[in-house]
């Protein structure tokens, strides 16, 4: 057996129900696929060999063999461990529950549940998670949620939402992130914005935002840019009107 077989967890298999059936059969093998070891990889990998056994294990002491147990049971077993008291399995189940029982994870207490509920939810109901506390949480949602549905998120508290708006949100919306505060959001917003609008860039306090808007403006509205304290927006005003 390999050395890394021979570090790995082990149990006595004498008084273990599938024995000696199991590994005569090789639906287990001590040390390497083992379900009553507290090893995440044993259990998997037993699983994985008996996964109709995995329904047996839902409701198990261990938490991780709770976990692995939802990735492989019949998904209508799985609705008792929605408020499963620990967040890796809720996790498992979030990944697996029909949709229709995902709503009772919107304000599970993790993160990481709620994510994965933004994630799978319908585009239709995920405006329910757009006031999120977490904003990464919210980030799922402006990339998921229908661009015409984005407008509740365009003052979000973080920019980081703000600016998936502005990629996502429709080209004649744009005109209401011109003054968000951040420059980066404003960038992107420039950057789609019809041309005849991007002269509401020119006075911009970031160099860069007056930089696109000059690159992208109107031919009538370069004469503004000329006037530009910046050289290199001031050059590209007069080379496109050149």
């Amino acid at each position: 057996m390999s050395t890394e077989l021979d570090n790995t967890p082990r149990t006595n298999c004498a008084d273990c129900p599938y024995f000696p059936e199991f590994p005569r059969l090789g639906n287990c093998v001590p040390g390497d696929a083992c379900v009553r070891v507290e090893s995440g990889r044993q259990i998997d990998r037993f699983f994985k060999r008996n996964p109709g056994l995995a329904d047996v294990y839902l409701h198990d002491s261990f938490w991780e063999r709770r976990a692995i147990a939802v990735r492989y049971a019949a998904q209508e077993l799985l609705s008792p461990l929605l408020d499963d008291p620990d967040e890796v399995v809720r996790r498992a189940v979030a990944y697996r529950i029909p949709l229709d029982k995902l709503p009772q994870l919107m304000h599970d207490p993790d993160r990481e549940v709620r994510i994965t509920v933004a994630d799978r939810l319908p585009p239709e109901q995920l405006e329910q998670m757009a006031d999120d506390e977490d904003y990464l949480v919210r980030c799922y949602v402006a990339r998921r949620m229908a661009p015409g549905r984005l407008f509740r998120l365009i003052t979000d508290r973080d920019s980081e939402v703000r600016k998936i708006v502005a990629t996502r949100i429709s080209p004649s919306s744009l005109g209401l992130l011109i003054h968000d505060n951040d420059p980066d959001v404003r960038r992107i917003v420039v950057e789609r914005i019809q041309p005849e609008q991007a002269v509401s860039f020119a006075h911009d306090s970031d160099w860069t935002v007056r930089l696109i808007a000059a690159q992208r403006a109107a031919v009538e509205d370069l004469p503004v840019f000329i006037q530009d304290d910046d050289p290199d927006i001031r050059s590209v005003a007069k080379e496109r009107l050149s």
